[in-house]
């Protein structure tokens, strides 16, 4: 039995930019990247029996992605055992394959939002480098921001696609720890953002179009970056990328944090692979705020609107550049030529635009974001785009509950019938509101206990069409309004929530009794009021004043008894 390493052009499919800068040397295999080793295809022959294994890599592993462990184990293990026996397993493993893509298809055709963060932040995700090297003829990089420094975390250089030169600027991650470190995770510090202000300029007056590429998770926030002038510097950014005269598209390939992003993302075409993500805080930052725990990382991301379809309906990201099944990371070559293919086409498109118009493309792009108008009614296209407003959860009181508030209520009542209380009557008014509220949540749940639900919303709709066409109720709507009328009305006492209902209908009956008795009483009281006012007003006239003393000096004259009281 022998074994070879196939070391043909498709064994190298896969490899990263990265992979093949970094030594091989403790695999023993000089120029093959580990990755493309680990996905070497190693060939067992033995007689006439010819049996293929690939052997599986350690790789990282998201929590969502374990339901796929097993069928890959499988798949492991049927080979280990072709390669032991020497029998032919070719149709199981055709067969557990077949399986493990569909699974995988249908798992990262439903991802949340939080699952294309974790995606973004995978370890083995191509980076700006990787990219750059797999769609480039021709790249030279170039350092140093003439000021003292040369940052790492992002790199410039002067590039070619298909004979066209671009100037290339993006954020650079590592690989592994040692990597990132010296990468500062892809975090510029303002030397970073100044090195890029120096291309864009040199690239505005060589007249070459700019290409970025965004992958970081933010501007780098520490005391020594803030002394050197972190803002200024992404501020300066800014104000100067809407002022050079060459095409720019920029291309979020990983994470695109908050102003650390923008400053290198003010373009006329902002694109996204699929499972990228745009944010002004990440998920993890904005659930520390709002809900004071960063395990409520899941809601806040989808509260973001940060995946590409989402940003693509808003109107900030123009498009989507489609990544393989399982990630960049799984096809780091395809993802690259996917990239390549849609620069060629922004570009084709924005160098037909003359300077004046490439730059008012540009301003218009960002003015439209999140403007609106008041008092102009929004375009159904922006309106459906708008986050809909999320209704109040109304939950039903309890008998139980509602017994001892009504038990209150009748004492106040009880009370109220010797003296006018005005708090006893909004405290009434609140209670029959609230009964009200009650009953129409009841009827809603009997309608759906006994089935007529559906029936119920069409005749709605009905109802709502001849009222808009402002025509007279058609003899058959009425019927079918009797007919649905006498159904629930049979069907009522079947509910499950009849009880309640029928309780809380005796108490408006009687509270809504008890109000009329209270505002008889209080009108009767204010009457009584009036007439007593309008005496007085009689009784204080002077003339009334002088007949009256007249008439009593009469009667206390002929001896009689005089007595006149006025309450």
């Amino acid at each position: 039995m022998a074994s070879s390493l196939s070391n043909s052009a498709a064994a190298f499919t896969g490899a990263t930019a990265s992979d093949l800068l970094r030594s091989s040397r403790s695999c023993g295999v000089s120029g093959i990247p580990l990755r493309t080793l680990g996905n070497a295809r190693f060939s067992v022959r033995t007689g006439d029996l010819s049996v293929v294994a690939k052997r599986s890599l350690n790789r990282l592993l998201w929590a969502f992605e374990k339901p796929l462990v097993a069928l890959e184990k499988k798949i492991i293990d049927v080979r280990k055992m072709a390669n032991e026996t020497g029998l032919d397993f070719s149709d199981q493993i055709a067969l557990l394959e077949s399986k493990y893509q569909q699974a995988l298809k249908d798992l990262y055709t439903h991802l949340t939002p939080i699952q294309r963060v974790n995606i973004a932040r995978h370890p083995n995700r191509p980076t700006f480098l990787d990219h750059i090297f797999g769609i480039t003829e021709k790249f030279v990089e170039l350092h140093g921001d003439r000021a003292g420094y040369d940052d790492p975390a992002i790199v410039t250089g002067i590039g070619t696609i298909d004979g066209r030169r671009y100037m290339f600027i993006g954020h650079q991650k590592g690989r592994n720890t040692k990597e990132n470190i010296m990468r500062n995770f892809g975090m510029p510090t303002p030397h970073g953002y100044r090195k890029a202000l120096r291309m864009m300029y040199y690239a505005d007056h060589h007249g070459f179009p700019i290409v970025t590429f965004i992958d970081t998770p933010g501007a780098f926030a520490d005391l020594k970056s803030e002394e050197l002038g972190q803002g200024e510097a992404i501020a300066h950014n800014l104000r100067t990328m809407f002022g050079l005269k060459v095409p720019i598209v920029s291309i979020v390939i990983g994470e695109g944090g908050s102003g650390g992003a923008l400053a290198i993302g003010c373009a006329n075409k902002l694109l996204m692979l699929e499972n990228a993500v745009f944010y002004v805080a990440s998920p993890e930052a904005c659930a520390a705020i709002l809900w004071k725990t960063a395990k409520a990382a899941p809601k806040a991301a989808e509260k973001l609107r940060i995946t590409g379809p989402e940003l693509c309906k808003l109107q900030i990201a123009d498009g989507i550049i489609p990544e393989p099944l399982g990630g960049a990371h799984a096809d780091p070559s395809w993802t690259s030529q996917q990239i390549k293919k849609a620069i060629n086409e922004s570009m084709d498109e924005l160098n037909k635009m003359d300077t004046e118009a490439l730059l008012k493309h540009r301003m218009l792009k960002f003015r439209k974001i999140g403007g609106f108008q008041e008092g102009v009614p929004v375009d159904p296209i922006r309106k459906v785009n708008m986050k809909k407003k999320e209704e109040p959860i109304v939950r039903k009181t309890s008998v139980l509950e509602l017994e001892d508030q009504v038990e209150t209520l009748k004492e106040q009542i009880s009370k109220a019938k010797e003296s006018s209380s005005k708090p006893t009557e909004l405290a009434l008014n609140e209670m029959i509101e609230k009964l009200k509220e009650e009953i129409d949540l009841e009827y809603s749940e009997a309608v759906e206990a006994i089935d007529l639900k559906d029936r119920l919303s069409n005749l709605r709709e009905e109802c709502a069409k001849a009222n808009s066409q402002d025509q007279l109720m058609h003899p058959v709507l009425m019927d079918k309004i009797e007919k649905l009328h006498d159904e629930f009305n049979k069907g009522l006492p079947t509910a499950p929530n009849y009880a309640s209902l029928k309780y809380k209908l005796d108490m408006l009956k009687e509270f809504s009794k008890a109000k009329y008795t209270l505002e008889k009483k209080s009108k009767g009281e204010e009457l009584k009021l009036d007439i007593n006012k309008k005496i007085k007003e009689v009784m204080d006239r002077p003339e009334i004043k002088e007949k009256m003393q007249a008439l009593k000096a009469e009667v206390q004259k002929s001896g009689g008894f005089y007595c006149c009281r006025f309450r």
